[in-house]
């Protein structure tokens, strides 16, 4: 079992940045791929990105490329997303997730989640 906990959210203008963080604890950090969703109000869940056990290996949405970046610090056991050039679309509820598989991009391949961090961009 693992327990995950996002901090980070917040209030931003559009152009601005955040820094999401994800700390877990329970098993070990490093025997997980991880990734980061986001849900939007009256949409479904979406992927924003992952990243491998080792940290060496991530995807992203094509809605993030450019501007997002998944990052990971094994022995802090902490999962980070710096979110640059923030925009009013980016606005959602951000969850990281865990799995004991590979670092896919859809939902239901991961097994822990945590309870999600508020973004909210103005325009």
């Amino acid at each position: 079992q693992v327990q995950l906990v996002e901090s980070g959210g917040g209030l931003v203008q559009a152009g601005g940045s955040l820094n999401l963080s994800c700390v877990s604890s329970g098993r070990t950090f490093s025997a997980y791929s991880m990734a980061w969703f986001r849900q939007a109000p009256g949409k479904e869940r979406e992927f924003v990105s992952s990243i491998s056990w080792s940290g060496g290996s991530s995807y992203y949405a094509d809605s993030v490329k450019g501007r997002f970046t998944v990052s990971r610090d094994n022995a802090k056991s902490t999962l980070f997303l710096q979110m640059n050039s923030l925009k009013p679309e980016d606005t959602a509820i951000y969850y990281c997730a865990a799995t004991e598989n590979y670092y896919y991009t859809v939902p239901h391949e991961y097994q822990y989640w945590g309870q999600g961090t508020q973004v909210t961009v103005s325009s």
